[in-house]
């Protein structure tokens, strides 16, 4: 597994953890519990505990010491995962238990998880309190004629300070969940008896936690004080790990993260059945699952992720139902049900694809190539067998140069969208194949060791024009290749600022450390490197600018690695020795110009920057109203703005959302071609060329 790719991987771990699955609406339920138990760790995890710990501090690329600001990040930390909204512990709680703010570090120089287990118990005490409180609630009916508001974002609001300031906060939300479930056809009885299960539920699976989940989430406070990318595996979850990297993948293909008690999509898998569907994108909201074509519709809000995941996936050939909520939507919409049929991710829908864009310019027409690349690919088994046509990233993307140049285009448009990396190894060939030899990255390890990865091909396989699209989800490996390209001046980047994932990962078996222990003891995902590019410059962070900005679909501080807590800064290195092989920069300012003058005659480009830009404006609004009237006004209101991702206006519960979803026109790509063949023209005079910036 390259390093590149290792983030994908680990996230794919926590989507096949394997549990039993939670009742579905309409069976019939246990009593609900009427204490939870106090747990506590074992001398395992305590080993564990202070081993994690000295990794953590030897060899983690940025070399924190564990004091007392770490503590206090970790007790905040801790304390977000558990009660991300707010909304179970009272300010007396979180000051009652400041008494270890500043004792986590002394805990884990030591192998201690006092602070852990007993912040843990607290919560849980207080999780079963506020069930009992929602059971009442939600027994008596809302009225929705009444205009008042509810703040859906509450990850950084003030604890509540006394259980009234709290009941009225769930008094809101509660009302709020309701009306949504009715937007989206239940009535109020029914809406409410979804939610009692919905929290019910969430209080039973509490209740058959053990000091392995604890643990979990109490480590992974502690790793990712250090990066976003650095985390810890348990013993469960790193099985699971392993197992998914032996077998092929069966399910819908994506990566799923917890927050604020939503499944939410992180990535798409190139070529699965989600990805292939497109009416799934990163950072949609996924809130209920169904089994088949008519199966109930099952409530995950709240659930653990292995619980969701193990609901998503099955057998090969299966139909399962996902009530999904676009990240465009507004707080408080009740989204859609897309339906999906599992299937194995194929590599040949992974693999790269070529098209031939045709454009009119003073009434003659010009052939653009487009090669399309999902993520950096090898088949590392066939190529260690010796097979001689073993499939490659770099392999297809030359066969499918070839083709285009036999059709006579003039340039070729690398598409790097939602490209999340993959094979370091491929990013490198892949420059190979457009400079004539030199450096592609460097990279630099935790004591500043750098180590320069080079085209190992001599030869410039296409010296053609070149342009490269990107946008916030080309991350990692892509983020390489297209910097190498705009350091060489090879090609014209065209697009959104890339996702910023610059650094690099390992895996470490913590059984190595405590030989003596025979349980299993799980893993440790650890930053040991960054990368950077041949100019010196870090793609950690700050990603790749484009040399011209397309709108962008999501704010930096929305998506991208800008957005994570505790993501390692941008920074810079001494350049490495390269030549400069073309003068793209000269030419940036005249195609900025061209590109402006273009695109306001452009109606599909216009109509879908409108679209990104509303868009955009709705999930910066977090207070939604629970005034009936006005939620349905302004939910057909947002119905009749949604359009597809390439600018067809469609209503998304059509019959043909799916099919213009896939079909659609793609302004952008259109326009990257443009920028392109101006690119061409100013190299060949045809177009009068101003002074460079």
């Amino acid at each position: 597994m390259a390093p590149c790719r290792l983030s994908l991987a680990a996230a794919l771990l926590l989507s096949f953890a394997t549990v039993a699955c939670a009742a579905t609406v309409g069976d019939a339920l246990p009593p609900l519990p009427k204490t939870l138990p106090d747990l506590s760790p074992d001398t395992v995890q305590s080993s564990v505990d202070k081993t994690v710990a000295g990794l953590l501090t030897q060899y983690h690329y940025r070399r924190v010491k564990i004091d007392s600001a770490l503590s206090a990040t970790v007790f905040d930390d801790y304390l977000s995962a558990l009660d991300f909204s707010h909304s179970f512990l009272l300010a007396s709680d979180v000051a009652e238990l400041g008494q270890y703010r500043d004792k986590i570090d002394d805990e884990l120089r030591n192998g201690r998880l006092d602070a852990a287990f007993a912040i843990y118990n607290l919560y849980q005490q207080r999780l079963l309190e506020r069930t009992r409180r929602i059971s009442e609630e939600l027994t008596r009916p809302f009225d929705f004629r009444k205009d008042e508001t509810y703040e859906a974002d509450r990850k950084k609001a003030p604890w509540a300070r006394t259980a009234a300031e709290l009941d009225e906060i769930w008094r809101k939300r509660l009302k709020n969940e309701t009306l949504s479930l009715m937007l989206a056809g239940k009535d109020e009885a029914a809406a409410r008896d979804t939610l009692r299960k919905r929290y019910e539920g969430r209080l039973r699976r509490a209740a058959q936690s053990g000091p392995e989940d604890v643990f979990q989430i109490y480590m992974n406070a502690v790793t990712g004080a250090f990066d976003p990318h650095t985390s810890y595996l348990s013993p469960r979850n790193s099985e699971n790990f392993n197992i998914q990297m032996r077998l092929s993948l069966e399910g819908i293909g994506a990566v799923l993260r917890l927050e604020d008690e939503q499944t939410v999509v992180v990535e798409l898998v190139p070529g699965g059945p989600a990805d292939l569907s497109k009416q799934i994108r990163p950072k949609d909201r996924i809130l209920a699952v169904g089994q088949g074509d008519d199966g109930a519709m099952t409530d995950v809000v709240g659930w653990r992720l292995d619980d969701v995941v193990d609901l998503i996936r099955g057998q090969r050939g299966s139909v399962v139902r996902l009530q999904v909520v676009p990240a465009q939507a507004a707080a408080g919409s009740p989204g859609t049900v897309v339906r999906i049929v599992r299937n194995k991710i194929q590599l040949e829908e992974q693999a790269a694809k070529s098209q031939v864009k045709t454009f009119v310019r003073d009434g003659v027409e010009r052939k653009v190539g487009v090669i399309t690349i999902p993520t950096f690919y090898i088949d590392f088994a066939a190529a260690q067998r010796g097979d001689l046509d073993y499939r490659s990233t770099t392999r297809d993307v030359r066969r499918l140069i070839e083709q285009l140049q036999r059709e006579r285009v003039e340039g070729i448009v690398i598409d790097l969208r939602q490209n999340g990396g993959g094979s370091l190894q491929e990013a490198v060939e892949l420059t190979g194949l457009f400079i004539a030899d030199g450096p592609v990255v460097q990279v630099r390890d935790a004591k500043g060791k750098v180590q320069v990865e080079n085209d190992p091909d001599p030869k410039q396989f296409y010296s053609g024009h070149l342009a490269v699209l990107t946008d916030r989800f080309s991350a990692s490996a892509s983020e390489i290749f297209a910097a190498a390209i705009q350091d060489y001046g090879r090609g014209v980047l065209v697009g959104e600022q890339t996702f910023g994932k610059g650094t690099v990962q390992t895996l470490i078996d913590l059984g190595r450390f405590l030989p003596q222990v025979k349980d299993k003891l799980g893993q440790l995902k650890l930053t040991i490197a960054k990368f950077y590019r041949i100019n010196g410059e870090s793609t950690q962070n700050r990603g790749v600018l484009p040399d011209v900005a397309l709108p962008p679909a999501f704010a930096t501080d929305e998506v991208g690695e800008s957005a994570q807590e505790h993501a390692l800064p941008w920074d810079e290195i001494p350049p490495t020795r390269y030549k400069v092989a073309g003068r793209v920069r000269d030419g940036v300012t005249e195609l900025k110009r061209l590109h402006e003058a273009r695109v306001p005659h452009d109606q599909p480009y216009q109509d879908l920057k409108h679209d990104l830009e509303v868009s955009m404006a709705l999930r910066k609004q977090t207070t939604v109203s629970l005034l009936e009237s006005k939620r349905r006004t302004d939910q057909e209101a947002s119905k009749s703005r949604m359009r597809t991702a390439r600018g067809r206006v469609i209503d998304p519960d059509s019959d043909d959302a799916g099919d213009a979803k896939k079909d659609g026109p793609d302004p952008f790509l259109d326009e990257t071609g443009q920028i392109l063949l101006d690119w061409i023209d100013l190299r060949a005079g045809r177009i009068a060329q101003a002074p460079a910036d």
